[in-house]
């Protein structure tokens, strides 16, 4: 099954709730959630205890674009060096900034302010 939300920078609490009955109905083997990152991740935390599900969620933002042939993935020397983030971000400076320039160090810190505060 699938589902496709309406495409909007935020959504209305009727969307919310059509996505998670559409969800539940389904009781999913495997549910993937591709809407642009950050918005699937805080969707599905915002969202979880609604899903009556037992099942892997993984959000996955813009392999649905590669697989659909929307979006071009990295090419093949860049991927082998876990480089594609680069290349993604010369490719769309102005939409993945502030994801590698903010985000990135940002979840670096906090993941060692967590290792750190557990010692």
């Amino acid at each position: 099954m699938t589902y496709s939300p309406p495409y909007k920078p935020e959504f209305s609490e009727e969307d919310n709730q059509a996505m998670i009955q559409a969800i539940n109905t389904a009781n999913p083997d495997l549910l993937w959630i591709g809407m642009t990152a950050p918005k699937q991740e805080k969707w599905t935390y915002q969202h979880w205890k609604e899903l009556d599900i037992h099942c892997h969620v993984g959000t996955i933002g813009a392999v649905f674009d590669f697989y659909a042939g929307t979006a071009k993935r990295a090419p093949m020397w860049w991927q082998k060096h876990s480089m594609e983030w680069l290349y993604r971000l010369l490719s769309e400076p102005n939409r993945m900034w502030r994801r590698y320039v903010i985000g990135n160090p940002l979840f670096l810190w906090n993941i060692l302010k967590e290792k750190i505060g557990k010692e």
